[in-house]
């Protein structure tokens, strides 16, 4: 697959906790998640976490691609587990956990799996479009967290509501009636939202953290129709500017409430010609 990458963290200082590669035919893109100022039991990190699990993801996808998508981010988890779980203590709510997107082509197919509230962005060779976007983190938020978007974002009134609502929200984690993300448990793999598109039928495939779908879905400012016309004519670093851009002008999210002013943010946009060749 032809491949172009754009990421930046959220602030120059910090560590990017999104991780995006691709190998031939394969590609992923997770999104790190933590809660804010809690003890992780985690030596390592959030950013250590997405990016340990994403190489050991991309490999499994791969090298055995017969094996179901699930299937393979349920290896990596378990993978990921055995190296930390003598040094770390996963039974922490507040463990490193991270989105998954991944897609592999094989047999005139484009197989997916969505884990989280990253985006994966189809664009059809009729001109329409589909994002596939695992929601129930988002619905499961939208009933907790309305005391935190009454307040300006920054300020401590917001930073205690955040935790709190944060704190609320990882308890339901990967159980019945909440949402489900990648962290110690390899059954999340099970609950992702999975699918195969026939190849003839795609222009282009995208892969999106949340950060880098803010112009769309939490700002209004954009369709998806027009993030794939910036990423045909200009680059997945064009997209994210616009997504600062848009940040930079409402810092203490005033007309747009949200947990981070700023977000890690990253895209992996992969146009494919009618006579793609899958061994790419």
């Amino acid at each position: 697959m032809n491949v172009a990458l754009g990421t930046l963290p959220a602030e120059p200082d910090q560590q990017n906790e999104d991780f995006a590669a691709a190998a031939p035919g394969a590609a992923v893109l997770l999104d790190g998640a933590g809660v804010a100022g809690a003890e992780t039991g985690c030596v390592h990190g959030i950013a250590w976490f997405s990016s340990t699990l994403g190489g050991l993801l991309l490999g499994n996808i791969a090298q055995d691609p017969a094996r179901p998508l699930a299937d393979c981010l349920a290896d990596a988890i378990r993978g990921v587990r055995s190296l930390h779980e003598d040094t770390c203590d996963l039974t922490y709510r507040a463990s490193p956990t991270s989105t998954v997107v991944a897609v592999r082509v094989g047999g005139g197919a484009l197989e997916y799996l969505v884990l989280g509230d990253s985006t994966l962005l189809l664009a059809g060779q009729d001109g329409k479009t589909t994002a596939v976007t695992d929601d129930r983190l988002d619905q499961v938020g939208k009933q907790l967290r309305a005391p935190v978007d009454r307040l300006p974002t920054g300020t401590p009134e917001h930073a205690a509501a955040l935790a709190q609502y944060r704190d609320d929200l990882t308890g339901l984690r990967n159980r019945p009636g909440g949402f489900w993300i990648a962290g110690p448990e390899p059954r999340a793999a099970e609950h992702a939202l999975t699918g195969t598109v026939p190849l003839e039928t795609l222009a282009s495939v995208t892969l999106l953290s949340d950060g880098a779908t803010r112009l769309v879905d939490r700002f209004g400012l954009a369709d998806w129709t027009d993030v794939l016309n910036v990423l045909a004519s200009a680059s997945p670093d064009e997209l994210i500017r616009r997504v600062r851009e848009a940040e930079n002008g409402d810092p203490d999210g005033q007309r747009w409430p949200r947990g981070k002013a700023r977000d890690d943010a990253t895209v992996l946009h992969c146009p494919i010609s009618p006579k793609f060749d899958e061994s790419q």
